[in-house]
């Protein structure tokens, strides 16, 4: 299961304590405490692997390591190591405490979220011309703490979008080595599916239904998916008894929950096309034509509809070399 929202608190480690000390030999006298290290910093860092929020659903707080406290001899503290939470590719953190948003597009994206806190200064610092020994140190500092939200937004190069059991799994599986489940019900799919056709990525995203920007249905958690898909594959099921309201009830859902969804480069496929008379097909096809859209009929069992959706991914690919 992939999990796609988490909450989360995060702390940079409090910076080590300075220390109050003075040298024992008697040609050196003097304070000699060493400044405290500062505490680790808290980073993001993004990752290939689409589960790596899973670790975060039971486990809520994380906190970087606290500075070494300082020595004497001068010897300040060592600063703590950092602590780095690994995160999907695709992922936005948010920043609740100061409504700021940070966004992971790459993998080894590493982005700074809480800092340490400063180490407290030994009595060395403290030392003047009217006080040669200072008995004052300073504890450290607190590192930042914040409350993240973390949501996965899915990178396709293309999304499969639909209603319920129109066929998008059954696509992905044949143009990928995808193992999404395949069954004759709604809502086979509950969480996205991924597969890489040569150098594109393809998702299968959980069908739609109507009032899914409302939330009925699994809702707007994965319509959120959709949004950095650069291309849609919208599939309709020729035995569909209105492909053209199943075409506009997913197209109205895309455009309620955000318009620029609705601008996205579209191919409109008819799946399943094999299973119904070629007059009904050809029926579909004057139905879209006189709504200004062009639909492709396909079935994963005929070779050549499937050889016409890989020219359209390869070219695709060639665009996106350019």
């Amino acid at each position: 299961m992939i999990v796609d929202e988490v909450k989360i608190n995060v702390e940079g480690g409090h910076g080590g304590k300075g220390l109050a000390t003075f040298s024992k030999v008697k040609w050196a006298l003097g304070p000699t405490g060493g400044n405290g290290g500062i505490g680790g910093d808290v980073f993001i860092e993004g990752v290939a692997d689409l589960s790596a929020l899973k670790k975060f659903r039971f486990k809520k707080d994380y906190k970087a390591d606290k500075g070494e406290n300082g020595k004497s001899g001068l010897h300040d503290g060592r600063k703590a190591d950092c602590l780095t939470l690994f995160v999907p590719v695709g992922t936005v953190c948010h920043i609740l405490n100061r409504a700021e948003e940070i966004e992971i597009t790459k993998i080894g994206q590493r982005e700074l979220i809480a800092k340490g806190g400063k180490g407290g200064r030994g009595n060395f610092l403290f030392r003047s011309a009217t006080n040669t020994s200072p008995m004052q140190f300073q504890e450290g500092k607190p590192g930042e703490y914040f409350d993240l939200k973390l949501e996965l937004k899915l990178i396709a190069d293309v999304g499969f979008i639909g209603l319920p059991n129109v066929g998008k799994s059954s696509l992905l599986n044949e143009l990928t080595n995808a193992k999404s489940k395949v069954a004759n019900y709604a809502f086979t799919t509950l969480e996205p599916n991924l597969g890489a056709y040569y150098d594109l990525i393809l998702a299968d995203i959980p069908g739609l239904i109507e009032g899914a920007s409302l939330g009925k249905g699994l809702g707007t958690k994965f319509l959120r998916h959709i949004e950095r898909t650069k291309v849609l594959f919208h599939l309709i099921s020729a035995e569909s008894p209105t492909p053209i309201k199943d075409y506009n009830d997913v197209r109205s859902e895309l455009l309620s929950y955000k318009k620029s969804l609705t601008e996205k480069p579209e191919y409109i496929f008819l799946t399943k096309s094999d299973s119904v008379d070629k007059k009904v097909i050809s029926g579909i096809k004057k139905d879209f034509k006189k709504i200004k859209k062009e639909i492709i009929s396909i079935s994963i069992i005929d070779p050549e509809s499937i050889n016409t959706i890989k020219k359209i991914l390869n070219g695709i690919i060639a665009e996106k070399v350019v």
